[in-house]
C-alpha cells in the first residue's frame, strides 16, 4: 500500500515521503481499516516536525483521524494507532475507540466532524458552561477548529463573535453564521479588544475561544466580560501566553485549558456521548464540517503545509480514492 512516512523531522513538504510500505498489522485490540478520508489537523504539522507531545518512533505516518471501513463494511471514525496514521491507505485503530460515521455526512465530512467538533463541545460546553444568549469570541474562527466552535457556538444560542486573519477568510466566517467578524489584519490587538467592547455594549466576550495563542490570547483578556471564561485550545501562533494573574484577579475571569486527548483516556464514556450529540446536531444540520478542499493521497504533504503555513480556511481532507483507488 502507499503512505507518507517522516523519516526525519522538518516542515511537512520535506519531511513527508510517499512510500511503498506493508500494510499495518493489528495489534491486540485493535482492527484494520480501509482509510476512506484523512482530516488534515494541525497537530499532523507538528508530529512532522518533531514537536508534538507524543513522539512516534521514526519512521511513522501523520495523520490523526478518519473516517475508515472495516473489514466487514461498517463506515467508523477512528483515531489511527501511531505510527501508522491516517495519511495511507490503511491503518491499525483501538477497536474498542471506534465511533459510527453518522449517514448524513459524508467520508470527508466524516472523518473532520471528530477532534475539531469534539474540542469545541468539551471546550464549550464541559469546560466553559456556555449559556444561550451569552457572546462567544472565537479566534480562527474561518479554520477547521474555529469553524467548528462557530457552529457549536451558534447551536446552543450564543451570538458569535469571529476573528479571522484577511478578506477570504472574513468571508467564510459570514457565511458559517458569525453575528460580527473581525479582521484581525486590519485591526491590532487593541482595536480588536475595542470592536468587541463596543459590539457587547461594554460588557465584552462571555466565552473565549482559542486555538491561536499569543496576541489572540492578548486580545481576550482586554475583552472578556465579567465572570468569563477564556479556553485556551492551543497555540497556532507558535506562541504560548503567559496570563498575568493577577489580571484575572481583579477582572473576575477564569482561564481554562483544554486537551480533548484526555477525555479519551480519562472518560470515554464522555466522548461516546458527545459524538452522540454530535451526531444528532450533523442530522438537525446544525453543525456540518467545512471541508474546503478534498485531496487525493499523493497531495497530502502539501495540504499539511499549507495548514501549518496558516494560508488555509476550513478543512483540507485527503481521500485516498481521488487517487484512482487503493493498490491492495
Amino acid at each position: 500500500m502507499q503512505a507518507w512516512r517522516v523519516h526525519t523531522p522538518g516542515e511537512p513538504i520535506e519531511a513527508m515521503r510517499l512510500e511503498e510500505v506493508p500494510e499495518p498489522v493489528p495489534g491486540e485490540g485493535e482492527v484494520r481499516l480501509k482509510v476512506l478520508a484523512a482530516n488534515v489537523n494541525f497537530p499532523d504539522a507538528l508530529l512532522a516536525r518533531g514537536q508534538y507531545q507524543i513522539r512516534p518512533p521514526l519512521p511513522f505516518t501523520p495523520g490523526v483521524e478518519i473516517c475508515g471501513e472495516t473489514e466487514d463494511g461498517r463506515r467508523v471514525i477512528a483515531n489511527p494507532s501511531l505510527p501508522h496514521g491516517g495519511f495511507a491507505e490503511y491503518v491499525t485503530a483501538p477497536a474498542r475507540a471506534l465511533l459510527p460515521a453518522p449517514e448524513t455526512l459524508d467520508d470527508a465530512e466524516a472523518a473532520a466532524l471528530h477532534i475539531g467538533y469534539q474540542t469545541g463541545w468539551f471546550g464549550l460546553h464541559r469546560r466553559a458552561r456556555l449559556q444561550s444568549g451569552e457572546t462567544l469570541l472565537v479566534h480562527a474562527a474561518a479554520g477547521g477548529v474555529g469553524s467548528a466552535a462557530v457552529q457549536l457556538g451558534k447551536a446552543a444560542g450564543a451570538t458569535v463573535i469571529g476573528v479571522v486573519g484577511g478578506k477570504a477568510k472574513a468571508r467564510t466566517a459570514e457565511e458559517l453564521g458569525c453575528d460580527l467578524v473581525i479582521d484581525r489584519t486590519a485591526d491590532d490587538t487593541a482595536q480588536v479588544a475595542a470592536r468587541v467592547k463596543e459590539f457587547t455594549g461594554g460588557r465584552g466576550a462571555d466565552v473565549v475561544y482559542d486555538p491561536v495563542g499569543g496576541e489572540a490570547y492578548t486580545a481576550s483578556a482586554k475583552c472578556v466580560a465579567f465572570e468569563g471564561r477564556i479556553v485556551v485550545v492551543g497555540f497556532a501562533s507558535g506562541t504560548v501566553p503567559a496570563p498575568a494573574l493577577n489580571h484575572a484577579l481583579v477582572k473576575n475571569y477564569a482561564v481554562l485549558g483544554l486537551h480533548w486527548g484526555l477525555y479519551a483516556a480519562k472518560d470515554p464514556a464522555a466522548v461516546l456521548a458527545c459524538h452522540t450529540e454530535l451526531t444528532r446536531l450533523a442530522a438537525e444540520g446544525a453543525v456540518k464540517p467545512l471541508v474546503t478542499e478534498r485531496i487525493p493521497l499523493a497531495g497530502a504533504a502539501d495540504a499539511v503545509q499549507r495548514l501549518a503555513d496558516g494560508t488555509t480556511a476550513g478543512r483540507l481532507v485527503v481521500v485516498p480514492a481521488l487517487d484512482g483507488g487503493g493498490s491492495r
